[in-house]
């Protein structure tokens, strides 16, 4: 019985730990999509960043990683809704590594960075 347990106690904590990693992984590929997609459907460029960083966010918010994550968009030219333009969207979440005792803090990390990079073409036939 004592063997068990002390077993099972690391199997679940790995569990936890690749589960949450995980959740971060679809969350930061959705959210890198998302905003992409939103950033170059938009009319005008005063608009679209604020349409790919609300795209982001619910796509954040969707797995509670609304805290820990970032989103960066860059342009290949200016404007960036020129037709035939190229928009990169990365989202980047902190995952923080649950029950890590302070002693083991310094020695070991307590977070890991999960990134995903998305690149979004601006169509070349649309009015804008």
């Amino acid at each position: 019985m004592f063997l068990g347990i002390l077993l099972l106690l690391p199997l679940t904590y790995l569990v936890l730990t690749l589960a949450r990693i995980q959740g971060a992984a679809f969350s930061a590929s959705l959210a890198g999509r998302e905003a992409g997609r939103a950033f170059v459907t938009s009319d005008e460029d005063d608009h679209a960043h604020a349409r790919a960083v609300a795209a982001a966010t619910i796509a954040f918010e969707d797995f509670d990683f609304d805290r820990e994550a970032t989103l960066s968009v860059r342009c290949d030219g200016s404007p960036c809704l020129r037709p035939g333009g190229v928009v990169t969207t990365t989202a980047v979440i902190d995952v923080q590594l649950p029950l890590i005792p302070d002693f083991l803090a310094g020695s070991i990390p307590g977070s890991v960075t999960i990134s995903s990079t998305h690149v979004a073409s601006v169509d070349t036939y649309v009015a804008r």
